[in-house]
């Protein structure tokens, strides 16, 4: 008999497409504490209550506010409809984004440095502490960094097999920008990234027409989200102007793949990962901080999928590592991959562990609606200051049956925003001092912001004609109830 290696079946594991391990591991790593103990922070609650509405009412909203997250927006209405809301509906989409990244970075990695690339850039970005935030958030940011990992796939094969006389591979590149930019328009920061990558690469005048052509579609259809959003910008006043501490970050990320590059020592004109990766986390970067010299914009999240370069750089860097100091184990270089990156992801563990509590945010919307239910007797009512607290009743409705939300003029839904329209101060003081008993959701003490307008009016006739029985404080929210003296 026949029993030679050659004549061995495969392993069906061995058999598995690179791309699989690393989406399984994000996968899975994604799961891992997807509830975050049940809790879920504001940023998280305007998701929440907006994919409540029905999808009229959420286009009535985008005429008034958060129009740049619009079909974010619709997107998880579907899915609220189809699976019913709760914490795991929430962040799926996000877990998923981010496996469908790993998956792109590792075929990238994989087909310009090799398979030991392909796999670290995959296992790797999972376990970015930036990409660990964002991969448990209901927000658009890891399904921007899919469509990122999506189209620098597509740009690149396109660039490796030559096939600038054909369009289908550019018409599938300008969907995915544009899908990218109606998600964030932001996102099209990866357009100058891409044309970076051109230039270092030195391709064809076809090439430069076709990207150009496929380029110049996408932004058009993402323009007019551009010119409306920006009658909007004053819900993004609250950025703080960009500040020197602010650029540490962004340089030490830099300076980490700077290093994986000069470690893959590519050359000019050759397409390889720091031709890609290089470009894809430099550039973002760089021009979110000249932008922001000009209005405040410098937000992490905004560039999230920046980290696809990093993680590519990272992965090319680690293998070159391991392929110089190879010989010297050569039955243990198939391993040493998966092995560095597993000591890796032990030494993670707290900042993992971390990022998976309620701490890891501002504050916990649900936890504060939990206390309410306990708290609330028949015929209470319920303040919120500021009003955009108000979003705690909106996420869980059950917990606020039966109070009067006192202050309310018109409904969220009604008014076409997140927190709806309060009364005038006078009407407000007068509906107070009706009122026995007094529920005031806020914000805990070291998060408060001093009170202006008619919130002023709200802590000044509870001070003056209320007395305080009952104060508890939860993961940044604080319930106050107070009975009239």
């Amino acid at each position: 008999m026949n029993s030679s290696p050659a004549a061995r079946p495969v392993p069906s594991w061995r058999r598995l497409p690179l791309w699989s391990i690393p989406f399984l591991w994000t996968l899975l790593f994604g799961l891992w504490g997807l509830s975050r103990q049940h809790s879920a922070w504001r940023d998280e609650a305007a998701t929440w209550q907006v994919a409540l509405r029905s999808a009229a009412d959420i286009w009535h909203m985008l005429g008034q506010v958060d129009a740049v997250h619009g079909l974010y927006y619709l997107l998880m209405h579907a899915l609220f409809e189809c699976f019913g809301p709760g914490t795991t509906t929430l962040r799926l989409p996000s877990v998923l984004g981010t496996a469908v990244a790993a998956a792109c970075v590792t075929v990238i990695g994989r087909r310009l440095a090799g398979v030991g690339a392909g796999l670290g850039a995959g296992l790797v970005l999972g376990l970015l502490p930036a990409v660990q935030f964002y991969l448990q958030e209901s927000r658009p940011y890891a399904l921007v960094a899919a469509g990122a990992g999506t189209s620098t796939l597509l740009l690149v094969s396109a660039l490796r097999r030559g096939r600038v006389g054909s369009g289908a591979p550019w018409v599938a590149y300008g969907g995915v920008v544009l899908l990218c930019g109606l998600l964030n328009w932001l996102s099209l920061l990866i357009l100058p990234a891409h044309a970076a990558t051109l230039v270092w690469t030195r391709v064809r005048r076809q090439t430069w027409t076709r990207w150009a052509t496929a380029s110049a579609v996408a932004v058009a259809g993402v323009l007019p989200l551009i010119l409306f959003s920006r009658r909007q910008s004053a819900q993004v006043s609250w950025i703080p102007p960009l500040t020197w501490h602010m650029l540490i970050g962004p340089a030490v990320l830099l300076a980490i793949g700077g290093l994986g590059a000069l470690l893959e020592r590519p050359r000019a004109g050759r397409l390889s990962v720091s031709a890609v990766g290089l470009p894809l986390l430099a550039v973002p970067q760089l021009s979110l901080i000249g932008i922001s010299l000009v209005r405040p914009l410098f937000l992490d999240r905004y560039i999230l999928f920046s980290m696809l370069g990093l993680a590519l750089l990272i992965g090319a860097g680690l293998n070159a590592v391991l392929q110089a100091t190879g010989p010297r184990f050569p039955g243990a270089s198939p391993w040493l991959v998966p092995v560095v990156l597993a000591v890796v992801a032990v030494a993670l563990l707290p900042q993992s562990l971390a990022k998976r509590s309620p701490a890891s945010r501002v504050d916990d919307v649900l936890a504060v609606a939990a206390d309410v239910r306990r708290l609330r007797q028949p015929g209470d009512a319920v303040l919120f200051v500021p009003a955009a607290r108000r979003d705690t009743a909106l996420v869980s409705p059950g917990d606020f049956a039966g109070l009067r939300d006192i202050a309310l003029a018109r409904s969220p839904v009604s008014s076409g925003t997140l927190k709806g329209e309060e009364a005038g101060p006078a009407r407000i003081r007068t509906a107070m001092l009706a009122q026995r008993r007094i529920l005031l959701v806020t914000d805990a003490s070291g998060v408060a912001r001093p009170s202006a307008g008619r919130d002023k009016v709200k802590a000044a006739v509870l001070k003056e004609h209320f007395t305080v029985v009952a104060d508890e404080e939860v993961r940044g929210r604080r319930l106050v109830v107070y009975e009239r003296v």
